[in-house]
């Protein structure tokens, strides 16, 4: 009992993570497991089959929200990253001027704010601008700003991060033999962070590629997102169809996941390198 007492305490740790990750990634892997079942029970793997990627492909609704969601990630991601950037780069070079703290809490707001609420109060204020202005239609255009407004608030973190880890040094050199601001941001300050930056697309592309609330308050008639898809043939009823859409999701996902990981790893390498 003594030796098995201590054998718990010195491994706890060890046993409390690797239950806590079966946890989060069984569930996945038996929904990539069933994606491959050559039947359509969800209880029992009957054998190894294709058929439902087939039947998705041919499926115009899942391609088309797949098409859909795919270039609303691009969008949101790229106006994220490039608004994350304005205004990370304001935050850690402008420490003092008027409305710094409003601005600052207002860019951080949608990252503790719910998505229920913001989805909500987003419909409602598109709405409001369509009815006298004519504009936004609700559809592709109200999603992509919808998922800006989230997205600018990770990419601003991120880049904020590389930032205040640069070497201002490097900055004030390039002053020195002459450069004016404006040149130093664009052949100095830019490529020192455009990792940061890459990183901050991918983060944006990432929410906004899986985003389901937004996107389903903010979506027209005609306008439906991967996500909206699989949920609505999700409350129908079990369709293996959705379980390969999923774990395709999924892919996607961890695609960005490795490649925002392998940026992270080297410039923490280059920063060990500076440091030596």
């Amino acid at each position: 009992m003594h030796t098995l007492r201590i054998w718990t305490e010195k491994h706890m740790g060890k046993l409390w993570m690797a239950a806590v990750f079966a946890f989060l990634y069984l569930p996945l892997g038996y929904l990539i497991l069933f994606s491959f079942n050559s039947s359509k029970q969800d209880a029992r793997f009957t054998g190894f089959s294709l058929q439902w990627y087939e039947a998705l492909f041919k499926d115009s609704r899942l391609v088309d929200g797949f098409l859909l969601s795919f270039r609303v990630a691009i969008i949101s991601g790229t106006l994220s990253a490039v608004l994350g950037t304005l205004a990370a780069f304001v935050l850690v070079r402008y420490k003092r001027f008027a409305g710094r703290t409003l601005f600052s809490g207002m860019n951080s707001a949608p990252l503790v704010m719910p998505e229920v609420i913001i989805g909500l109060s987003l419909m409602l204020f598109m709405k409001v601008l369509w009815r006298s202005m004519g504009w936004p239609e609700m559809g592709t255009v109200t999603i992509v700003l919808g998922h800006v407004l989230v997205g600018m608030a990770y990419a601003t973190v991120v880049v904020q991060s590389r930032l205040a880890e640069m070497d201002h040094s490097i900055e004030e050199a390039a002053m020195d033999l002459g450069c004016r601001p404006l040149q130093v941001f664009m052949l100095v300050t830019l490529p020192c962070i455009a990792p940061g930056i890459i990183a901050a697309w991918l983060l944006a592309f990432t929410l906004s590629f899986d985003d389901l609330v937004i996107s389903e308050f903010l979506s027209g008639p005609g306008v439906t997102t991967l996500p909206q898809v699989i949920f609505s043939y999700a409350r129908r009823g079990i369709n293996p169809t959705i379980y390969a859409a999923a774990a395709l999701l999924i892919l996607v996902v961890t695609i960005a996941v490795i490649a925002y990981s392998i940026i992270e790893a080297r410039q923490s390498r280059r920063r060990l390198r500076r440091q030596k």
